[in-house]
């Protein structure tokens, strides 16, 4: 630790932010407490602009420094997940059934301290935007930011983000290249026909034996009409039929998501899950109906931004401690919308080793501190190095 050093000095008050923002999470959309937070911290700091309400809750602060006018973006996440916590900490949630169980709390209390550091030394020449997005889970927050102007608005050369990375090794930062999180869609699909009595099956149809068989030839997608060095997962998530014992129902309601990395993997699984389904319909006399959804894009780092990112990780943790080579994930982040629109590098942040029900979205999941102050020390050196003073 570095004798009068800001950053440890600062790093007790952002994890009491971190704390009372776990214990008051909201849903995605509904982040007013947390959004008015993050505002008045902004405000606190004494930024050149604040603007609320972008896409929803959103939040947007402005801090120039110099005369230079290149401009950076950094994005932190404001929303929870519905999720029941079970971690019995004294700073728990206090909205049964919500929960900060993904590090979103620690990722807006971290950038806060970023905002806070870079307020009082202005050691940059240009401006950074602090994006403060609603709703990255699932309803994508940072597209609605989109449509509603953010980057016409606030014009920036590329997004930065972070993401705390349980079973990655603590004290390391890990961004690549190209593809780093996958593509998401989703699919509800029903099998519907005659009910029966269990008894008496031949006078009705049965859609619980056409979802069985859907559940096994759905996986033909990813065994035999991709290669298999590509990444495709195709998973059957929910399946509801029927609500008696002694009762065929006449419906059944399956729900999939398929993750990839090539697009056109898209329009690929949306075709043959279609395909699949209405040949089985028609061998077990049943009608069928597919909704497909298609979700977030892949998140595609761009090769000028991760090299910004890379060089200011390295300064953080030392180059040793810095990972470019390893796969990526096949979950997904709608932090893929932005770097799209705007290019960008999102990094992970090693959390270490997590337990049986304490990775990301788990119930035990609890947010490693001890990254605190390596985040704001490399949002930092990312933003003086980026924008640096000549």
């Amino acid at each position: 630790m570095l004798h009068n050093d800001p950053i440890a000095a600062l790093t007790p008050e952002v994890v009491a932010w971190r704390h009372h923002i776990h214990s008051n999470p909201e849903l995605g959309f509904n982040e007013h407490e947390t959004a008015r937070f993050v505002t008045e911290k902004l405000r606190s700091f004494g930024f050149d602009e604040v603007h609320e309400g972008i896409g929803g809750t959103g939040v947007v602060g402005i801090l120039r420094s110099g005369t230079g006018t290149r401009a950076i973006g950094l994005r932190a996440e404001l929303d929870a997940l519905p999720v029941v916590e079970r971690t019995g900490l004294p700073y728990a949630s206090r909205n049964e059934g919500v929960m900060h169980a993904c590090g979103h709390d620690g990722h807006t209390a971290m950038l806060l301290g970023a905002a806070r550091l870079l307020s009082q030394s202005r050691a940059f020449d240009g401006t950074v935007y602090f994006i403060f997005q609603p709703a990255e889970e699932n309803e994508g927050g940072s597209m609605r930011m989109i449509e509603d102007g953010v980057f016409k608005r606030f014009p920036v050369e590329a997004m930065y983000a972070v993401h705390n990375w349980p079973g990655v090794r603590l004290g390391t930062i890990a961004a690549r290249v190209g593809p780093q999180m996958a593509a998401v869609d989703n699919f509800e699909l029903t099998f519907e026909g005659l009910g029966a009595h269990a008894a008496m099956p031949q006078l009705g149809d049965d859609p619980i034996l056409a979802a069985g068989a859907f559940v096994q030839a759905v996986q033909r997608i990813v065994s035999r009409s991709v290669d298999p060095q590509t990444a495709l997962v195709v998973s059957l998530t929910q399946i509801h039929g029927g609500n008696v014992g002694n009762i065929v129902p006449g419906k059944v309601w399956l729900q999939g998501t398929c993750r990839f990395f090539e697009p056109g993997h898209s329009d690929h699984c949306e075709k043959l899950i279609g395909e699949i389904a209405r040949g089985i319909a028609a061998a077990h006399s049943l009608k069928t109906t597919l909704d497909y959804r298609k979700g977030y894009p892949p998140l595609i780092n761009t090769a000028h931004a991760t090299a910004r990112a890379v060089k200011a990780a390295a300064a953080t943790v030392g180059r040793d401690n810095v990972s470019t080579e390893f796969s990526p994930s096949l979950g997904c982040e709608d932090f893929a919308f932005m770097i799209r629109e705007a290019g960008g590098c999102y990094v992970w942040i090693g959390a270490g080793d997590v337990g049986p029900g304490e990775g990301l979205h788990a119930d035990r999941y609890v947010f490693n501190d001890e990254i605190v102050p390596t985040v704001m020390r490399y949002y930092v050196n990312l933003v003086e190095q980026t924008l640096a003073v000549s």
